[in-house]
Parts: structure tokens; sequence; C-alpha cells
């Protein structure tokens, strides 16, 4: 596949910054940040590490010149469709977001969907019966007689080259970390991040959706993209705060605190400061061992 336009160069690989926290000191546990997001100021920290292998294969296929559009899936508040919406602005290609919920499309663009159509994203909105559709066959080619040529790119960018291209990430902390950490929506980072770890570190998945449905997802992404389950790793799904996108006053205070402590900007709600929280409560129940490593990746 050919790189990517200088539009898309990626900061690789991403700053790895120390977090001195007292509540992670004072468990002889060292935290460190992985900070994906200053990958690339659109294409936010995985986005970027999922889109890559979409993106290449729709620029190597000529869909900019044939008009051949990228057609994705995504919640209301979905970084992904965002990231894919800025890739198609930065490399001129057609977009097109499947919204997952039909009454949507009767209200005022939340500011998520609203940069996705600044940046040219066409919009469809579906009822959500539908968009548990999203895989099949049939209904996808629907779509493309709607919409016209499309490359179809799955929810999240979660599929087996995204899983392979976020292998990487996982390659980038090797030496560096007992435990890496990352927040998960779709489940392709991590299983991509788990799988390049070296022989003994350990991979840990905070899930923002509840459910309990992501640890059969992870063995299928890496099924897919591997041929077999690879890694040592565990998902703890506590922590998701009662379903996607969903906050609470805690939550709130967490952020804003952990932000301050450690010089963040902003700190995104939907996934990094619940993988946050979810650290934070974990080593004070002693689940990392003292004296150990423990890696946050901060994707967006």
């Amino acid at each position: 596949m050919p790189p990517l336009p200088d539009a898309l160069a990626a900061r690789l690989p991403s700053p790895l910054e120390e977090a001195a926290d007292a509540r992670f000191a004072r468990r002889g546990v060292r935290l460190l940040l992985k900070r994906d997001d200053l990958i690339h100021p659109e294409l936010v920290g995985n986005k970027w590490r999922k889109l890559a292998p979409a993106l290449r294969e729709a620029l190597a296929s000529g869909a900019r010149e044939r008009g051949t559009a990228l057609l994705t899936f995504g919640g209301a508040y979905s970084n992904h469709l965002r990231a894919t919406a800025a890739a198609g602005r930065l490399l001129g290609l057609r977009t097109i977001g499947v919204v997952r919920g039909e009454e949507l499309a009767d209200r005022e663009l939340n500011p998520s969907l609203a940069r996705c159509a600044a940046d040219g994203m066409r919009l469809h909105f579906v009822p959500r019966a539908d968009y548990r559709r999203r895989t099949d066959p049939a209904w996808q080619e629907e779509l493309r007689e709607r919409f016209g040529p499309c490359l179809l790119v799955p929810e999240g960018g979660s599929d087996g080259a995204a899983v392979r291209h976020c292998a990487e990430l996982g390659r980038e902390l090797r030496g560096l970390t007992d435990v890496a950490a990352v927040a998960c929506g779709t489940g392709g980072t991590f299983a991509g991040m788990a799988a390049g770890l070296a022989p003994g570190q350990r991979g840990l998945g905070i899930p923002v959706l509840k459910g309990g449905f992501l640890t059969g997802e992870v063995r299928r992404l890496q099924r897919e993209a591997f041929g077999q389950v690879r890694g040592d790793w565990w998902l703890d799904d506590r922590f998701h705060g009662g379903g996607y996108a969903r906050t609470s006053p805690e939550l709130e205070e967490f952020a804003a605190d952990f932000a301050g402590r450690h010089g963040l900007a902003r700190l995104d709600r939907v996934y990094v400061a619940k993988l946050l929280y979810g650290l934070t409560v974990l080593v004070s129940e002693g689940a990392f061992d003292r004296g150990s490593t423990v890696t946050a990746v901060i994707t967006g």
C-alpha cells in the first residue's frame, strides 16, 4: 500500500509521559500516559491507527478519482465518524455516515455530528433496528444501491486490517510497561495493542459500553487479524458509567481534577476519563503489583 499523503502524516511513536500521581505512588505503582491524542490534530489517537489501512486502500484503488465514498457507521457522539469525515476532507474523498437513531434527523445536530457535516460527510439517520443490521451483506448492498459506489468501513473502524495496524501500539510499549491499558468501544484498538505487547506484559481493556459482550468480540477480531487469540489480556467492565457517552458528577469531578493535576488541556469523557477512573480504582484495590508500571493510552 502507498504511504498516506502529508496531510495525514502521523507523529509516531506517540510520546510517553510520566504522570506523578500520589494515588498510584502510595501503592508503589508508576503511571505513564501514552499520548496517542498527539498523533494527528484531526484524526486523534487510535482513530488514525484504525483508519489508516482503509484510507490507504481507498487511495490505492482510485476511490478519489472515481468518486467512490467511504461509508461507515456510528452513534450520535461517534469519534470514529468525526475522524472519517476529517480524513475525507483532507484527502478529497466523499464520506457517508450511517447514524444510529432515526429520531435524530429532526433535531439540531450535536457538536460531533455538526463537525462531521462541516467536513462534508453526508449523514444518513436510520432506525436502531436497521442499524443492528450494519454487518448484514444484504443491507450493505441496499446502502450501495442508495449511495452509489462505496468502500464500507466497519463501526469504529474495527476489522482485521485495523487490528493488525493497532498491534504497532503494543510494540511501541515493549519493554516500557508491565500493564498497558486502553478504553474500549468496538474493541479493535485493544485487540491489536494486546497482540503487539511482548511476553510478560499484560493488556487491560476498560469497556465504555455496558453489556459484557466485548470479550468475545476481541477474540473474534484477533482471530480475524492473526488467525488466533494473542496476548495476555483482560477486561474490567465496571467503569462504563451506565453506557456509552454517559457521565456522572463523580466522573466529571474526577476528570477535571486529573486534567488539572497532569496538565491536560481537556480530558475526553466518553473514553479516557473512564479509563483513568478505572485505573485509579484498580490501584486502590491493589490490582497492580508494587514496583510495577501501568500505562494508560490517551486516545483522544
